[in-house]
């Protein structure tokens, strides 16, 4: 028997934040959905299938997963863009005795198939699972939500670290035994909802605010002097909150990260810094990016209204009045960039100047608001290289080679949005 999670063709739903990565290595809340899915399976083997251009990165990355091959085994697929909660192995149990084809709303969400019919499973020209080579199995109709675009996971975030947090209850104990050092004058507010990892610090006058939810800090983070967090927040291993730094409700910060300023209802990914003053919210932001000092995002149009976003060259109505910033790894921003409400940055993207740039910027774009040139693949991978060294991880050839097969990818994005070659 063996879990095998696979994207489907709606991944490109989330772009850009899934040009570097499979659907389920998105976080929402503490975890990613992959890691959700998985705690609800411990004890099941893992292959893992992506879109084809991502399977050497994704080797890289889970050196003992199998990735993209058919398993001859009896499997249980789980789409994943399933947000996973402790119900899931009720309404799609690992072993249910034959075959079945688990939908929520006529979207597939999983299936058990038995050895022999793995083998007679498809795949997309892109490395998709094709879901039509599921049909024919007996189908059952579920509950399970499926995350459709990167603000639904924005949105999710609050109520994810809430969940998130119930699965590290027997770690909630008093930071003194985890090895944190909290400061004298540091104030912990309802402490019993907050959770401090190995080797953290947490300076004089910071205010960890747990009352109307919990706050988990992971290892190594080091909290400066004036910060406030207010939970439900997460705070990654290894990550710097600068002083003065306010982290509203709802805000998930991944590992080794650089914030300050105003963060509220967030997701910032791993290695991502935003060191200075400036306001982020309801916004989502991808690995290895640099948000320069002041800059700000509007989350919210002046009429209340719907925010429409443009997802792979489509505009969506996201039914939400609050959506931010999305931004696709390795992307920067100059000292003092604006961000109009529910705009999109691409992958290794630079945007500066005064103004405000467009909603939609094309991955590999260098400009702002008075117009964009391409950003040439071999430099962007040079600086990505420089950046990443900061870091102490080196660049490999599959890294590289990642960034090259995007920039391709996203050409008629660059070509459509009349950006100079």
């Amino acid at each position: 028997m063996r879990l095998c999670i696979f994207e489907d063709s709606k991944a490109v739903q989330l772009l850009p934040l899934v040009y570097t990565r499979p659907t389920y290595d998105l976080r929402c809340g503490i975890f990613t959905l992959r890691e959700k899915i998985q705690r609800v399976y411990p004890d099941l083997p893992l292959t893992l299938f992506a879109r084809t251009y991502l399977t050497d990165t994704l080797k890289q990355q889970n050196p003992t997963a199998a990735v993209n091959i058919l398993p001859d085994e009896d499997c249980l697929f789980i789409n994943g863009r399933v947000l996973a909660d402790d119900t899931l192995a009720k309404k799609l149990p690992s072993s249910p005795g034959h075959e079945m084809l688990y939908l929520a709303k006529d979207e597939i969400v999983g299936a058990f198939v038995t050895a022999k019919k793995v083998r007679s499973l498809k795949f997309l020209e892109d490395g998709a699972l094709d879901v039509e080579s599921l049909k024919g199995l007996p189908t059952k109709d579920v509950e399970v939500q499926v995350i459709q675009y990167p603000w639904e996971l924005v949105n999710k975030n609050g109520e994810q670290i809430v969940e998130d947090a119930k699965l590290l209850a027997s770690e909630f104990k008093s930071p003194a035994q985890h090895g944190a050092k909290i400061h004298e004058g540091a104030y912990l507010l309802h402490p019993e909802n907050i959770l401090v990892g190995e080797g953290s610090v947490i300076m004089p006058t910071a205010v960890i605010d747990a009352e109307e939810g919990p706050v988990v800090i992971g290892k190594n983070v080091k909290i400066f002097p004036n910060v406030t967090i207010i939970g439900p927040a997460f705070i990654g291993d290894g990550s710097v909150l600068k002083i003065g730094a306010k982290i509203y409700e709802n805000t998930s910060i991944g590992e080794v990260c650089k914030v300050g300023g105003e963060i509220d209802a967030s997701i910032v990914h791993s290695y991502s810094n935003k060191q200075h003053e400036g306001f982020l919210g309801h916004s989502y932001i991808g690995s290895w990016v640099n948000l320069g000092a002041l800059t700000t995002n509007s989350d919210l149009k002046n009429n209340y209204g719907n925010v429409k976003v443009v997802i792979n060259g489509k505009s969506i109505d996201t039914g939400s009045m609050f959506v931010g910033l999305t931004v696709g790894d390795h992307s920067k921003s100059g000292i003092g960039t604006l961000f109009n409400t529910g705009t999109v940055v691409g992958v290794s993207c630079n945007i500066y100047g005064t103004g405000l740039p467009p909603k939609e910027i094309p991955s590999f774009a260098w400009g702002g608001a008075e117009g964009f040139q391409t950003y040439k693949v071999e430099k962007a991978i040079e600086v990505a290289r420089r950046v990443m060294a900061r870091r102490k991880i080196i660049m490999t050839q599959v890294d590289e080679d990642l960034l090259r097969t995007i920039f391709a990818l996203t050409e008629k994005d660059r070509t459509r949005a009349g950006v100079l070659q």
